[in-house]
């Protein structure tokens, strides 16, 4: 599956390009790996060439099961089908089993360069809404996002992208060692 999703400038900003990664995006992949803000956050972690090649095979195959889609952003300024990815949003098709009554969820990472632009909120909204248009993945109707609660950041995000927060998360060590928040968004469409 290659879909390409568009969202379209807004004031100030550029219009935004939504493409599964490829082999090209390794150099900025690694990049952003290596902000210290980013790393923060994340638990991921690239360190060399061949992890961020795994990395993409990995988001390949996960986007020919279906279960897994991994979107780099472009901004639309420059050449978007192979332009400098400057974010990452997904959305994870099978719920957490580990947590009862968890919905699919999205997440999203954004280089230095693109933070406080407005193109998280925007990316993510572009992908919760493809994601409730394809009814098929998304089940029951419900997505979730999840985040540090330390990350105030990620909650700006969730918030400007219709995630209302839901609950305060217990930590879930080794990856997760401090409370969490969970944000929900609704499919609202009739």
């Amino acid at each position: 599956m290659n879909l390409n999703l568009t969202v379209e400038p807004a004031p100030g900003a550029p219009g935004l390009s939504l493409r599964p990664w490829t082999d090209r995006d390794v150099p900025a992949l690694l990049t952003a790996h290596r902000d210290p803000a980013l790393r923060r956050w994340l638990t991921l972690r690239l360190e060399s060439e061949a992890d961020a090649y795994h990395w993409v095979e990995q988001q390949r195959e996960a986007w020919s099961a279906g279960t897994f889609f991994s979107f780099a952003v472009t901004a639309e300024d420059t050449d978007a089908e192979h332009g400098r990815p400057i974010g990452n949003v997904v959305l994870k098709v099978a719920p957490d089993s580990s947590r009862p009554g968890a919905a699919s969820e999205v997440g999203y990472w954004t280089a230095p360069e693109a933070r406080g632009k407005g193109v998280a909120p925007r990316a993510l909204d572009a992908v919760s809404r493809w994601a409730f248009a394809s009814r098929s993945l998304v089940v029951p109707g419900r997505l979730e996002l999840l985040h540090a609660a330390a990350n105030d950041g990620s909650c700006r995000v969730a918030q400007k992208s219709g995630y209302a927060f839901h609950s305060t998360l217990p930590p879930f060590p080794p990856d997760y060692p401090g409370e969490g928040h969970l944000h929900v968004r609704v499919d609202e469409r009739p």
